[in-house]
């Protein structure tokens, strides 16, 4: 089975323009972020808040000023804290930003083993991290330029992402990874058939049965590695594809709900009412032809 099968669809870099930047806020712009993969590298910069992340199987709280990193591969998620919101912006950049087509010692040897998984970097960079404050100008830096958007600031860009990864190698932030953790190998099928059978009708026993496990010892450990149960991270895959759907075309609700693996609307409606804080109708009225947005909103009125 290939991994990249279940990468997140969204594409976040291309060859002309090999970024995006995100600002989002939990729970105001969307409920959390389910846990997924892509094959870029990923920065988040909290502003204010905290939230809760899930990187690989570490679970961690990051708040004001902590940087999280995913590097290209790396199963994780994000949630936000009881009682509290989180706003933080995102960069996702391909790899080619930092020269990675070029073969050389460097690249070779600092690189390359960051994107095929040979080492990995600590996921959660606070004020106690080695060269914290160097670290936080670059990062500050690359959002900055990401914002800007330009071929001017592409070139800042760059030096401020080399001088960042040079920092986290001095500073001991980068270490050997071991091989994917056995729980996340183990369910890897279930998020595989997930991905396959969205549209479709989905059970626990299925998913068990993709994953080899009996249906209690799935729900359990997918719960655990996930911060959610499966049917739950079902419905937000789902509920994700309808706001996209509603925004960017003309299909009626039901035959979008239909479509996205929903066969009881008034099922639908109670879940998308509960997920989003608002109906379908009223999701598309104040968000149409919105195409930006990341993952799930929440509130309806997309303004920061």
């Amino acid at each position: 089975m290939e991994k990249a099968d279940i990468k997140e669809k969204r594409q976040h870099a291309t060859g002309w323009i090999p970024y995006s930047y995100y600002a989002s806020a939990i729970p105001d712009y969307f409920a959390n972020v389910p846990l997924h993969w892509h094959e870029e590298f990923e920065i988040n910069y909290v502003l204010h808040g905290q939230g809760e992340f899930l990187c690989g199987e570490e679970r961690f709280i990051a708040k004001d000023g902590d940087i999280v990193i995913a590097t290209p591969g790396l199963l994780h998620a994000m949630f936000h804290c009881e009682k509290t919101a989180v706003r933080y912006e995102t960069v996702v950049f391909s790899a080619d930003m930092l020269g990675i087509e070029t073969q050389d010692r460097c690249n070779a040897t600092y690189i390359y083993p960051l994107v095929n998984g040979t080492f990995g970097i600590t996921p959660h960079i606070t004020p106690d991290t080695p060269h914290y404050s160097e670290l936080r100008t670059c990062v500050s830096t690359i959002i900055d330029c990401a914002k800007a958007n330009n071929p001017m600031a592409d070139l800042l860009m760059k030096s401020a992402l080399m001088r960042f990864f040079y920092m986290l190698w001095n500073g001991g932030s980068v270490t050997a990874r071991d091989k994917e953790s056995r729980l996340s190998e183990m369910l890897r099928p279930a998020l595989q058939y997930i991905s396959d059978h969205l549209t479709e009708a989905l059970t626990i026993e299925q998913l068990a049965k993709s994953a080899h496990m009996s249906e209690s010892y799935f729900m359990e450990q997918f719960k655990h590695l996930a911060g959610m149960s499966a049917i739950a991270y079902v419905n937000q895959l789902r509920i994700r594809r309808i706001c996209e759907l509603l925004r960017t075309t003309t299909l009626t609700i039901s035959q979008i709900a239909f479509d996205s693996g929903f066969r009881n609307l008034s099922n639908f409606n109670r879940q998308f009412r509960r997920m989003m804080g608002c109906t379908p109708q009223e999701y598309r009225k104040f968000n149409s032809g919105n195409k930006n947005l990341l993952n799930l909103s929440n509130g309806c009125l997309l303004t920061a």
